[in-house]
């Protein structure tokens, strides 16, 4: 699905891998390694070089909005552009069912971004990026700010995604994590990637 050749930043060495349907491969490094610029790289965000295609289309034949689209990219603190929090969603119904499900009140739509804890904004953000159905999903420490049930429900959502065909690839600090969530990891140490086992 997502095949990513010599990706570089001026941070980054050139790395490359492939990223099947229905398939995530975690993303591991100490903090301030590169994981969230090898991340904004793939998603067209940061400048970079090397090539990617998706589903054997090359990234350089979309625009950067198109692209971002389909490699969707959700932000470790991720960015709200309006004081209502139902505002960001084109169809809150479907969004405050997953909402529910990962432990919200039904009426969060209703309340002021500016209320809401780091861990509601976080959930919120993943709900609002898998309701857009990127082909994959680029995951920047989605649950840092959950507790071990939010945790849990985040990781079970995202499986589901994973189960219908989508890709992700999750930066996490958690080994732990890695190993629950992927089938192959990506270290970064020293401006190398390199893969390793989760």
């Amino acid at each position: 699905m997502l095949n990513v050749q010599e990706i570089s930043t001026p941070v980054l060495l050139p790395v490359s891998f492939k990223l099947a349907a229905g398939a995530c491969l975690s993303l591991r490094g100490a903090s301030g390694s590169g994981k969230s610029l090898l991340l904004r790289a793939i998603a067209d965000l940061d400048p970079n070089a090397g090539e990617i295609t998706l589903d054997g289309t090359p990234r350089s034949a979309f625009s950067g909005p198109a692209w971002r689209r389909r490699v969707g990219y959700l932000a470790a603190e991720p960015g709200w552009w309006s004081e209502r929090l139902g505002d960001h969603f084109d169809d809150w119904p479907s969004a405050r069912v997953l909402a529910t499900r990962l432990g919200l009140d039904a009426d969060v739509g209703t309340r002021p971004v500016a209320m809401l804890s780091t861990g509601e904004r976080q959930r919120l953000a993943l709900i609002r990026a898998l309701l857009a159905a990127p082909r994959v999903l680029l995951l920047d420490e989605p649950t840092a700010a959950l507790d071990d049930t939010g945790t849990e429900a985040v990781e079970e959502l995202c499986r589901e995604q994973m189960a219908a065909g989508g890709g992700m690839i999750w930066a996490t600090h958690d080994r732990a994590q890695a190993r629950r969530v992927s089938q192959r990891s990506l270290v970064i140490e020293d401006g190398r990637v390199h893969e390793a086992a989760p």
